[in-house]
């Protein structure tokens, strides 16, 4: 089917396979060619479509039956931490972040193959190869950047693959080191990533698809206040948490982009 998005772009659909987040179901997606001329500006009106990025490819859920996967964003401006999260910031603080272009390392792809044997060894990405990894950092045709987070000594405990929208950011992938749970690396990437936002200026921090009924999934809500995708319209995922804070003080004060 044609798109009304600025011209004759194609949509495609994938073929049935076995859904990554509830096992007993299966997902079809809807796929669009990001390697397009303002590939940039057709990125950033997918995203705010609920579609999201793969390699060259923009993709949306189209599972007959089934409308489990919901997009969800924050909007940074409103974003109220709570104690837990106020914490993690702080455990973090001595870290230090690091941004990059998308090019792919050997010391990224370790830890990225350790994250992913110990969190997602049942997963299809649990096979990926180093060229794998290659290909999901550094094929992209739009504004894509690495984060690298490394303690004191210099090791590389994290790290954040991150689109760059014209309204905000999009969380693409994140892994880190699974060896220091007490660090919460998972929750501070997040966090970041929304104070890098603010520090944008700009109002949304994309988070993908929040899963209700996926635990791998599910922890996407526990940043208030988020909107989701529903009927074409980004509403509060929680209406009484939309409170605003102006809380940046829990963030260093530095931005990357």
């Amino acid at each position: 089917m044609k798109s009304s998005l600025r011209g004759p772009q194609f949509f495609y659909t994938s073929a049935p396979q076995q859904c990554p987040y509830l096992p007993e179901r299966t997902e079809r997606k809807v796929l669009a060619d990001l390697a397009v001329p303002d590939a940039d500006a057709l990125h950033s009106r997918l995203s705010r479509a609920g579609f999201r990025r793969s390699h060259t490819l923009a993709y949306a859920p189209l599972c007959s039956g089934c409308s489990a996967c919901i997009p969800i964003r924050l909007p940074v401006a409103l974003f109220t931490p709570d104690r837990t999260q106020r914490r993690t910031c702080k455990r973090n603080a001595d870290l230090n972040a690091t941004l990059l272009p998308p090019a792919a390392t050997l010391e990224q792809y370790d830890l990225f193959h350790r994250y992913l044997k110990h969190r997602h060894a049942d997963g299809d990405m649990a096979s990926m190869s180093q060229r794998d990894y290659i290909a999901m950092v550094e094929e992209t045709p739009v504004d894509t950047r690495i984060i690298e987070f490394r303690d004191p000594q210099g090791t590389l405990v994290a790290v954040s693959l991150t689109d760059v929208l014209e309204d905000g950011l999009s969380a693409v992938y994140s892994f880190y080191n699974p060896d220091l749970p007490q660090r919460s690396l998972g929750s501070y990437a997040v966090l970041f990533l929304i104070q890098q936002t603010h520090l944008l200026d700009r109002p949304y921090l994309y988070l993908g698809y929040w899963v209700p009924g996926s635990p791998k999934m599910a922890y996407k809500s526990r940043y208030h206040p988020a909107e989701i995708l529903r009927d074409d319209t980004w509403q509060p995922l929680d209406p009484a948490q939309a409170v605003f804070t102006g809380r940046t003080d829990i963030f260093p004060a530095a931005p990357l982009f």
